[in-house]
Formats: C-alpha cells, structure tokens, sequence
C-alpha cells in the first residue's frame, strides 16, 4: 500500500500497529483526537474527531488501507459510544465509499457476543448477544460493514477481538488472548488477501482453550500460532479462581455483563 491509515493510533492496539505495521505501506498515516507525539519516518500525524464528517473525509483521502480502531473501547455513557462507535462508523464508511472504497480491517470485539456462556462454543452465524452499550455499537458497526458490502462492494474485515495484550492477564483471558504477534500476522492476512469479502473473524491465538468456532479464518490464511496455556500456571498461581456464578465464570463477556448502563 501506499498510505494505511490507523485510527485509534494512539490507544493500545494502535501503538502496537505503529511500531510493527510499517512494512505494509510507504506511509502510516496515524489518528486520534489523544497526543501521538513527533510523526517518525513514514509517518502523517492527524488530529481527528471521528464524530466530525468534513474531517473524516479528509482522513480517509488517498489511503489504500484502513485498520480502524479507533472510538470508544469500553463501556461508557450513551453519548460517548454514539459520537465515537455509531457516528464515527458511519462517517468512516461514507468517507471510504466517497474516496474509493479502500480496504477496512474493523476492530470489532468478542463484546458483540458477550452473553453467551462459557460452556458453549459457537461460529461466526451465531446470532449477536451484546453484553453492554459498547457491544451494542459493535454490533451495529458489523452491520454497517455488511450493508456497505452488500450495497457497493466495499471489503471489510470484522474482527471480533477478545483480549489482545503481552501475556494474558486473568483466567477469562486464557481462552480470549491474542498476542502481538498474531494480532500483527492478522493484519498482514487481511490486507494480503487477493479477494477479502465480508467475513467475521474472531481475533484470538490458539488457544488450548476457546469457545469460538475459527473456520473462517482459514478463508484469508491466518493461521494464529501462539497459545496462552504457557501461561496457565503463572495466570492460576496468581488470580484465585472466582466464584462460579460470577459473571467472569460464567459468561463470555465476563465482567462487562455486569457493568450498569451509565450516565453523564
């Protein structure tokens, strides 16, 4: 590619791309409305409100990529989701179809399902069961990325991320952990592939242990390669394990099912 452009860039996926996803482009163009610091070599420095259409659109102008990560992460009051999730995603895709349609890797996340239980091991058709507001925006964000496919053709890919950092850091996390380095080999696949679609891919290593179906990643090669069971005894030995009707035992959002709907 010639310009990728990374919202988001500043939160803590977004660095990770910064540093490891130069490869893929001549120039990594980095937004988000927090400080990203100096542009490094290769890079553009864009200050950008994804709630804001006019600067969405100048954003997105000349890029051939978009990993978009940016907007609200976690459970927050209505307002916030709406501006940065609902808003933005409607101004990221009016803004590709307007500057010819380039390539979305959309973080989308494993909250988009986060009342199903932990006991059941479910595929990308399984009807959505948002566990939150946030989750909530991301289904309505995979439901934008299929309209626009359907509608004019533009190629998304919906990752359902489940926990993406170091080394897993509590139980939950020993079956929705994606490392860095998978996370980085995602990326590469999605933006590799000749022919990418619409498809829902949940964002996790493998695993010993799992409750998502992972076929469909198979239709863009990604073949995740690292596994959080080397972390079983360190994760055990340190976090007791919680009760059993707690909502981190029981269901796949853990703890997000139990957060209030909150307000201003």
């Amino acid at each position: 590619m010639k310009r990728l452009l990374i919202t988001g860039a500043a939160g803590n996926l977004g660095q990770l791309a910064r540093a490891r996803l130069g490869h893929l482009t001549d120039v990594l163009r980095l937004s988000d409305i927090a400080d990203l610091g100096p542009a490094g070599p290769n890079e553009e420095i864009v200050t950008c409100d994804l709630g804001d259409e006019a600067a969405v659109h100048e954003l997105v102008r000349d890029c051939d990529g978009i990993l978009h990560l940016g907007g609200v992460s976690v459970e927050r009051p209505w307002d916030q989701i709406q501006r940065g999730n609902i808003t933005g995603v409607y101004n990221l895709y009016e803004a590709a179809r307007a500057h010819g349609m380039p390539r979305i890797f959309f973080a989308s996340s494993n909250h988009a399902i986060g009342y199903y239980r932990q006991d059941e091991v479910i595929d990308t058709t399984a009807p959505q069961k948002p566990d939150g507001l946030y989750g909530v925006s991301k289904c309505f964000g995979e439901a934008m990325a299929s309209l626009y496919h359907s509608k004019f053709g533009q190629e998304t890919a919906l990752i359902r991320i489940g926990s993406c950092f170091e080394k897993p850091r509590d139980r939950r996390m020993l079956a929705t952990w994606m490392s860095p380095d998978d996370f980085v080999s995602l990326v590469e696949c999605v933006f590799r592939v000749p022919m990418l679609g619409c498809p829902i891919i949940w964002g996790v290593s493998d695993n010993d242990e799992g409750w998502w179906n992972q076929e469909t990643a198979k239709l863009i090669g990604w073949r995740p390669k690292d596994n959080s069971e080397v972390y079983r005894q360190e994760i055990e030995a340190a976090a007791p394990c919680p009760p059993k009707h707690a909502p981190e035992s029981v269901y796949q959002g853990g703890k997000f099912t139990s957060e209030p709907i909150y307000k201003d």
